[in-house]
């Protein structure tokens, strides 16, 4: 009897987990590759799901595609692992179970994943390993976005007519990631050809089965569920999960009643758990009907716009804008961070940004600095957020706070590496580039948090990025900022510029660009500090001719700072012309050496109004 006809007649079992299972065994490789070498560890473990009852059983070949296995250098070896994948699940299975071929997602929460005719081109080379060795259908398991599960669906279904089981990972009872109900995601694999639509991962049980009993029951295909064991705890450093196996005889009951037939396990899974589900649910009829619990819709809250002041990309698309750069202190007094706060408040600064432990040293946190010196001064700060310090879950708790605070004016970065500050040795986290963090802060300001759900309100953040210009390739450069304007960044902060020509070439390149570019501009403190930024700090390159007039005058702490504001004076009477903002970068928490550079721009922006009144006095 073939799969199909199975599924329509009886509940069929199937397997659990192969990964979580090898990974409690001590296994810290490849799990995929251990189909060639140590297939007899595979072996044991579909022959423990048969024993244990499973009638349908997955090959060890969920990561087996080549972006996966290029982790680990494997992307030549597609071929061979999946081929011998299938062989070792018809050997443990022989007449006693169907075998299934598991294709896993490739998609998750980055938005800088492959693009989607990459991973079909990669796909199709599985696939076809899975049909040529003849397997009885195919899994497509663990899929977070929609789009790419469609997308395969519609390749298997004009490669093949076994049957197609398709599941998707939920980020919350009856939602998936991107905020589709779990009913209509369902409803369009059915649409797609699937010959099964399910479940799988993320959820136990119980969130597993209260999803369903939203999910009314097919029309053509027939709905599985692979729930994961329990939620994992971590112990000794290692992921742990935990659950009676008498739990899972009780919730394959329910999970049949809600018109499951094929139930399986996920993520901790074990044969006892499988046996479990066995001894509840093999071999009893399909269901076919059930009431659909219908849930009284959440009325929503509308909430009255409030004014807010200007973001600074609408300022600086109207007029001349200048920000500056204060980070916060390395040490616990801030008297002086004040002061310097204060003065640029006077001075009449647009903004006040606060990079976010800038070269990976530690310093006050930016967001405690932030919402002081907009409470004490009526500032607007900006405050840096780098990816590498939180993870998702910090990166969005972060944002709510900021704008819990009222803080809403952000600089997406990812981030110097941990390796060059003061803690070498520190982990950066790097869950996001700068890219997806652009992506999911406007995500945010629909109200939709970073896994699709409703955040209850609308955020209002604006977002700048990052722009270096000191390349050599400045057309690459153009083309990435280009790149995250398709993200979402409202306007743009560069790295600081110490040559006019540069500052040219710059304006040249970007003119077309419709966002605005705050172009940087920091005074040089010394030779000393000349030859530091030039030599060892990334993205920053200074012209010989600077660094023989800092070199000029190397000794004399007022001379070297009065020819690094001269400098930076010069590249602001080019750069006021091309640019409507110039972010002025703070050196050492001199803010002295940025006061006068707002003024020395505030008298232009002065003297040009005058300009303009007296041309029109005249006419």
């Amino acid at each position: 009897m073939r799969l199909n006809e199975a599924l329509q007649n009886r509940t069929l079992i199937g397997d659990g987990a192969m990964g979580t299972l090898l990974y409690s065994y001590g296994v810290d490789q490849c799990f995929e590759e251990l189909n060639l070498s140590h297939p007899e560890k595979v072996l044991d473990i579909h022959r423990a799901y048969v024993s244990a009852g499973a009638e349908v059983i997955q090959t060890n070949t969920y990561g087996a595609n080549y972006f996966k296995l290029s982790r680990y250098e494997l992307e030549d070896q597609v071929k061979e692992i999946n081929a011998a994948a299938v062989k070792l699940a018809k050997q443990a299975a022989g007449e006693n179970a169907y075998v299934v071929g598991t294709i896993g997602g490739i998609r998750g929460f980055k938005k800088q994943t492959p693009a989607l005719v990459e991973i079909k081109r990669s796909f199709r080379e599985q696939l076809y390993c899975m049909l040529f060795e003849e397997v009885d259908g195919i899994l497509f398991e663990t899929y977070y976005d929609l789009e790419e599960l469609l997308a395969v669906i519609e390749i298997a279904r004009k490669a093949t007519d076994l049957p197609i089981i398709a599941q998707v990972s939920m980020h919350e009872p009856g939602v998936l990631q991107d905020g589709t109900p779990l009913t209509k995601a369902l409803s369009l694999l059915e649409e797609a050809g699937a010959d099964v639509i399910g479940v799988n991962c993320r959820l136990g049980p119980y969130h597993m089965i209260e999803a369903l009993e939203d999910v009314p029951l097919p029309e053509k295909a027939v709905l599985s569920a692979y729930p994961n064991s329990s939620l994992p705890e971590f112990q000794d450093g290692r992921l742990v999960y935990r659950t009676d196996p008498a739990y899972f005889h009780k919730s394959a009951n329910s999970l049949h009643a809600q018109g499951a037939r094929l139930i399986g396990g996920c993520c901790g899974t074990t044969p006892e758990h499988i046996k479990a589900i066995a001894d509840a649910v093999k071999g009893l009829g399909p269901i076919r009907t059930k009431e659909v619990k219908v849930k009284t819709p959440e009325t929503a809250i509308v909430e009255e716009e409030q004014e807010r002041e200007p973001h600074l990309f609408e300022i600086a698309k109207r007029q001349n804008s200048v920000i500056v750069e204060l980070d916060p202190p390395k040490r616990l007094n801030i008297n002086r961070y004040l002061e310097g706060a204060q003065a640029l408040k006077e001075a009449g600064v647009d903004s006040v940004t606060l990079a976010d432990n800038s070269l990976a040293s530690p310093r006050i946190s930016n967001t405690a600095m932030a919402s002081l010196i907009k409470q004490k001064f009526d500032i607007r700060p900006l405050v840096h957020i780098a990816c590498r310090d939180r993870n998702l879950i910090g990166l969005q708790s972060h944002l709510m706070g900021l704008h819990t605070l009222g803080i809403n004016q952000v600089l997406a970065i990812t981030g110097d590496p941990t390796k060059i500050g003061d803690f070498p040795g520190a982990t950066s986290v790097y869950d996001l580039s700068s890219f997806d963090l652009i992506y999911y802060i406007k995500q945010f300001n629909k109200g939709i948090s970073f896994s699709g759900k409703s955040l209850g309100q609308n955020t209002s953040f604006s977002v700048a990025a990052a722009f270096n210009p000191n390349v050599r390739n400045l057309d690459r450069a153009v083309k990435r900022l280009e790149k995250k304007i398709t993200y979402g960044a409202d306007y743009f902060i560069s790295q600081p510029v110490y040559s006019e020509e540069q500052l040219l070439r710059v304006y040249e390149a970007t003119k077309h660009v419709p966002a605005p570019i705050y172009i940087g501009v920091m005074p040089l403190t010394s030779s000393r500090n000349a030859e530091f930024l030039h030599n060892e700090v990334p993205g920053i390159e200074l012209s010989p001719e600077i660094r023989q007039r800092m070199e000029h005058y190397n000794g004399d702490k007022q001379r070297s700072r009065e020819e690094g504001i001269a400098i930076a004076k010069a590249l602001i009477d080019v750069a006021f012309d091309l640019f409507n903002g110039i972010y002025l970068i703070t050196p050492f928490l001199q803010y002295e050496m940025t006061v006068e550079l707002t003024n020395y721009i505030k008298e232009k922006e002065q003297s040009q109004e005058r300009k303009v009144s007296d041309g029109i006095h005249i006419i």
